[in-house]
């Protein structure tokens, strides 16, 4: 399972309601212009509510598959145990029959157990994520609450915006402002479970 792919973070960044007035001077050293931007990979790289889920998540998939590991491991053991019997003659056609059924069904149960739990975290993964983007997506509202700006976009290297001036750049600002914010609220990601649910 791949890390949380917030590639589309770029193209999903909050677009701002229009401002009436026209506001394209420089004031109180806020960049000019009614249109800005933010790093998104910067952004990532230090927003801690986004180092926290992936930390979380790789906890959890490092469980799960220990689990897993787990459970294949002890039915390889099982396996082995059945043939080995089965080889020495120390069972019945009808007992040998039986215990190949009840193995055919624990695998499929492995498996589905596997399909399952992989499912669930992705569930989980795609709520975080839409957590991390109305996290971002509330905060610069309130970032833009004077109505300064028409737009904020999303800018990364190889992205959809080729070139953008520096001085339009309002990640630090916005960096700093979020991680306060995280830091004063309760949105920390749970506790992890270190046990999958059966």
């Amino acid at each position: 399972m791949k890390k949380i792919s917030l590639l589309f973070l770029g193209l999903s960044m909050a677009i701002l309601s229009c401002s009436k007035s026209a506001g394209d001077t420089k004031t109180g050293g806020q960049p000019s212009g009614r249109i800005v931007y933010v790093n998104t990979d910067t952004l990532l790289n230090n927003y801690e509510y986004y180092k926290d889920v992936v930390k979380e998540f790789d906890n959890k998939r490092f469980a799960l598959e220990n689990d897993l590991a787990k459970r294949s491991q002890s039915f390889q053991n099982e396996v082995a145990l059945f043939q080995r019997r089965a080889q020495a003659g120390g069972m019945t056609e009808e007992q040998a029959k039986t215990t190949q059924l009840a193995l055919q069904q624990k695998e499929q149960d492995i498996m589905l157990f596997r399909d399952n739990a992989a499912g669930n975290l992705q569930e989980e993964q795609a709520k975080k994520t839409d957590a991390l983007l109305s996290n971002i997506h509330d905060y610069l509202k309130k970032y833009n609450s004077s109505d300064k700006y028409d737009m904020v976009i999303g800018y990364s290297k190889g992205g959809g915006v080729l070139y953008a001036k520096e001085d339009l750049d309002i990640t630090q600002d916005v960096l700093k402002g979020l991680n306060e914010e995280y830091k004063s609220s309760s949105k920390k990601p749970a506790a992890v479970d270190s046990t999958a649910k059966k």
